[in-house]
């Protein structure tokens, strides 16, 4: 599966964003998937994850409660708003699939597929 993100960009603390991970080859019901992120000198960390069925997700505590992922089907794209966003929220944003949740909330050293990033800042 190949994924494109896009969707990231300048905003201010406490505004919005929506990225999107449109997946490409493989449909995207076959693979858990999920976001990561990565701040400059950081190691990548695990944002939110989702299941192929979309019945369940999974959030890291730092954006539990502001960040919501969800996935279409019809569109082979998952998606991830983002509300109230803080200055520690910026960084590379990835997509990542896996064969499920377990592989994406594992960290980063297991998923099988990534994106290649789109960056999200936020100024205070």
């Amino acid at each position: 599966v190949q994924l494109v993100e896009s969707g990231g960009g300048l905003v201010q603390a406490g505004g919005s964003l929506r990225l999107s991970c449109a997946a490409s080859r493989r449909s995207i019901s076959s693979y858990g998937m999920g976001w990561f992120r990565q701040a400059p000198e950081k190691e990548r960390e695990f944002v939110a994850a989702i299941s192929k069925t979309g019945g369940s997700a999974y959030y890291a505590d730092s954006v539990k409660g502001r960040f919501t992922i969800s996935r279409d089907s019809a569109k082979n794209t998952v998606y991830l708003q983002m509300n109230s966003l803080k200055d520690e929220d910026t960084a590379v944003y990835y997509c990542a699939a896996d064969y499920d949740t377990r592989g994406l909330r594992a960290g980063a050293t297991n998923v099988h597929y990534w994106g290649q990033g789109t960056l999200v800042t936020v100024s205070s």
